[in-house]
């Protein structure tokens, strides 16, 4: 059963940083591609970040670009995601995702990924 599971959530104040973590077992996890939503109380789903398997591509939603960075440690079957400068319109509850084989086209559209974790809920304020 593949199971994400995120952490690192929390209660940050504007300008901090916080780094989320997301563990995938039960699937090889090289072989999958891994991105970052989020959910603000009344909107969408909204895509964050995403990571090709191979490690060697990001991309980045326009509101987080420059200030949030995904990475990847294959041999822990972890996934991170690297949130700084935070501001108030972060706050949501971030959602870790994974699928074998997005095509590039797709990697921003939730509907492309079949599994997900519970999510995390990060607040921004002071």
């Amino acid at each position: 059963q593949v199971q994400p599971v995120e952490s690192g959530g929390g209660l940050v104040q504007p300008g901090g940083s916080l780094r989320l973590s997301c563990e995938l077992s039960g699937l090889t996890f090289r072989g999958y591609d891994v991105a970052w939503f989020r959910q603000a109380p009344g909107k969408g789903r909204e895509f964050v970040a995403a990571m090709r398997r191979s490690g060697g591509h990001t991309y980045y939603g326009d509101s987080v670009k420059g200030r949030f960075t995904i990475s990847r440690d294959n041999t822990q079957n972890t996934v991170y995601l690297q949130m700084s400068s935070l501001k108030p319109e972060d706050t949501a509850v971030y959602y870790c995702a994974a699928h074998r084989g997005v095509i590039l086209s797709a990697l921003r559209d939730d509907r492309s990924y079949n599994f997900w974790g519970q999510g995390t809920q990060v607040t921004v304020s002071s």
